[in-house]
């Protein structure tokens, strides 16, 4: 008999119950300057990394400070929500300090090749995270971890045996935030040894859209999209490359299989991925996206707990009904960058109808075969993570967000016209 998933009521997403590790999280660390310059943060990444060279500027000078700008006039954040945003500023620049400081003393790395990558793209929320975790057990691909997208370079050298402080570094910070919020595991769940995005690559020429799901950042937003992002898309090839060359970048060794890439932000930016790797294949899941929004205001609605000292679930959900509609909007105008030959379009029903025989497709697409072993041990991954694990969240997009759904279906038209995409009750 199928046991059915506990049911998780969200029920003080407005006004939280706040636990003494939330207050602290909200008032925030006492060894960060309240409201830094960009400058200010790049000196602070130096003087951490005793490193000055960031490489050629790409624009990301411009766009930490539009960042900034960006961030200070969103007055709902705490202290700590403020100053969560500035340490990722920098520790990403200091990333890049030293991405650029071990390039320029191996300069080989250039040279390793990023061939035929498999790249997923798709709304947050609509099966990316679980499609690339069960495809990410087959060995003959590299996959990208969370503890390695947040720190590709090692500060120091890692001796034999013992384990690398960035993973335990990534560890600390994600049970903490579990701990903070025990429902997000329901939701999203957040391990150093996760596969993960790599659009968090692209924090390190600070194009990552990720800075807005920590905050409201209208200005930053128009910024990001208003300008061309293949030259982040190339820096993330570079990354891509230390992390290969740190994996032994040479023939018969890890660091020369093929990546398999997943993130939302790649639906905004096929063009610019087609430029920087014209023999990838792109993967690109389609789901409801009424029914992302119901998923994803929840996610963030809670999560604001920790960084927000007032709350405002309906500006969140107005907020990302616009981001919603721009992305789908540049999917829609960017989707003929990709043939037939290296894309596949993935409806969310028909995915989660078919997991294998969805595989077997994206496998005969990227030229892969696969044989028995290996699709059993993809197999595996579906029976030992079954969805809803953690229980299941009820979402109410109307009633806690106060969202007209079928406003939304008309105002997201345009993307069922184009793609066969099943609207979700």
């Amino acid at each position: 008999m199928t046991r059915l998933p506990a049911m998780i009521r969200i029920d003080d997403m407005a006004d939280p119950v706040l636990t003494p590790a939330l207050v602290a999280a909200r008032q925030g660390p006492d060894d960060l300057p309240d409201f830094p310059t960009a400058a200010a943060i790049l000196d602070l990444a130096m003087a951490q990394t005793g490193l000055t060279d960031f490489g050629a500027d790409t624009g990301f000078r411009e766009r930490l400070t539009v960042i900034l700008q960006s961030l200070y006039e969103d007055h709902g954040l705490s202290r700590g929500g403020r100053l969560s945003i500035v340490a990722q500023a920098i520790r990403v620049m200091a990333n890049r300090l030293r991405i650029e400081d071990l390039v320029r003393r191996h300069p080989e790395i250039t040279d390793v090749p990023v061939e035929r990558p498999i790249f997923i793209a798709g709304l947050p929320r609509s099966g990316t995270t679980h499609l690339v975790n069960w495809l990410s057990r087959d060995d003959r691909l590299n996959s990208l971890t969370l503890w390695e997208a947040e720190e590709p370079v090692p500060a120091a050298p890692v001796a034999p045996g013992e384990t690398d402080p960035r993973i335990l570094r990534s560890a600390g910070v994600w049970a903490a935030f579990g701990a903070m919020l025990p429902h997000m595991s329901a939701m999203h769940e957040m391990a150093a040894n996760d596969i993960h995005e790599d659009n968090e690559l692209m924090f390190m020429d600070l194009n990552c859209y990720n800075w807005e799901f920590q905050a409201r950042l209208p200005r930053w937003i128009d910024h990001y999209l208003a300008h061309d992002r293949t030259e982040s898309y190339a820096y993330e090839k570079k990354v891509l490359q230390v992390i290969a060359w740190h994996r032994g970048g040479q023939p018969g060794q890890p660091g020369r299989r093929r990546w398999l890439l997943k993130s939302p932000q790649h639906m905004e930016n096929l063009s610019a991925i087609r430029a920087v790797f014209p023999d990838a294949t792109m993967v690109i899941t389609h789901r409801d996206p009424v029914n992302v929004l119901r998923s994803l205001t929840t996610m963030l609605g809670y999560s604001d707990r920790i960084r927000r000292e007032s709350i405002d679930p309906p500006a969140l959900a107005r907020l990302w009904a616009d981001r919603i509609e721009r992305l789908l909007r540049a999917c829609v105008a960017q989707r003929k960058s990709w043939g037939p030959a290296q894309s596949l379009d993935v409806p969310f029903h028909d995915y989660m109808a078919d997991q294998q025989g969805m595989a077997r497709r994206i496998y005969a697409l990227a030229g892969l075969d696969l044989p028995a072993e290996t699709e059993a041990r993809l197999t595996s991954y579906l029976s030992e993570n079954p969805r809803h694990a953690h229980g299941k969240v009820h979402y109410d997009l109307e009633g806690v967000f106060g969202m007209d759904e079928a406003a939304l279906r008309q105002r997201f038209a345009f993307y069922y016209d184009r793609f066969p995409v099943r609207q979700e009750n």
